[in-house]
């Protein structure tokens, strides 16, 4: 199984042309040009093409890696393993928990709702553009969601995914006995050690704690598919995050 590397240089609709600087010989850029239109039009132009090249990946025996600036790529990471027909199990790796709709978020910032998408809360938009079903909430492990808003948690904590508040327990936690779709948010890790994030959390695991829970993932679990949402490179001036983060990356592709 060979990864297939995809790159998506956008937050959301917008450019971020420093994450470029990640491009490899081998890697697929994802980088059209966005016509006018709305948010989740735009943003749902890239997740096609992810969608598209995931489910192709597949297919062939690959495994898909996308990292792109923020989660909601991970949609049409989602829509790809969908169309390939592979029931799967997502452990997804935040601060935040993405897990706000419309009706809960403070702020109503779109990059704090995907994974509430994804299980079919709130707005649909994105998953109805790629023709998605929603995935069952009980095939989510979450972990750890240090920095919840309030609406959001009585949310998560009244649904039916696993959340998983210490990263220590999937050293122990019985995963089903299915292939893996790991969705690392960068911003799981602690701002010590990766502190080029638009949303810096207080605590989380530093780079060693971080690789000893990959490393264990990657021994004991198919991983078919990865999506990285990256620290901001606009605030990595020096590479610290940048390294940290892909040698944790590195680790959860060894297995």
């Amino acid at each position: 199984m060979a990864d297939k590397f995809f790159l998506t240089p956008f937050f959301l609709d917008e450019s971020l042309p420093g994450l470029e600087n990640l491009l490899e010989n081998d890697w697929v850029l994802n980088k059209p040009d966005l016509l006018e239109g709305t948010k989740q039009a735009r943003m749902s132009v890239l997740h096609a093409f992810l969608a598209t090249n995931v489910e192709e990946s597949l297919r062939s025996g690959d495994r898909p890696v996308s990292i792109a600036g923020d989660c909601c790529a991970t949609i049409g990471v989602m829509a790809g393993i969908q169309r390939a027909g592979l029931e799967h199990v997502l452990v997804w790796f935040d601060a935040h928990g993405d897990f706000n709709t419309w009706e809960t978020s403070p702020s109503g910032f779109l990059g704090g709702m995907p994974l509430a998408m994804l299980v079919g809360r709130g707005e649909q938009t994105m998953l109805e553009a790629l023709q998605m079903k929603p995935l069952p909430e009980e095939s989510v492990v979450f972990s750890d969601g240090r920095d919840l808003d309030p609406p959001e948690r009585v949310a998560m904590e009244e649904s039916s995914l696993v959340h998983l508040k210490d990263v220590n327990d999937l050293l122990t936690y019985k995963l089903p006995d299915l292939p893996l779709h790991i969705h690392f948010d960068t911003d799981i890790l602690s701002p010590e050690t990766a502190p080029a994030m638009n949303y810096l959390a207080p605590g989380g695991p530093d780079l060693e704690q971080l690789k000893v829970i990959f490393r264990h993932l990657a021994k004991r679990a198919r991983i078919i598919a990865v999506s990285l949402s990256s620290w901001n490179p606009d605030l990595d001036p020096d590479g610290h995050t940048r390294r940290a983060c892909m040698e944790a990356l590195g680790v959860l592709l060894e297995g």
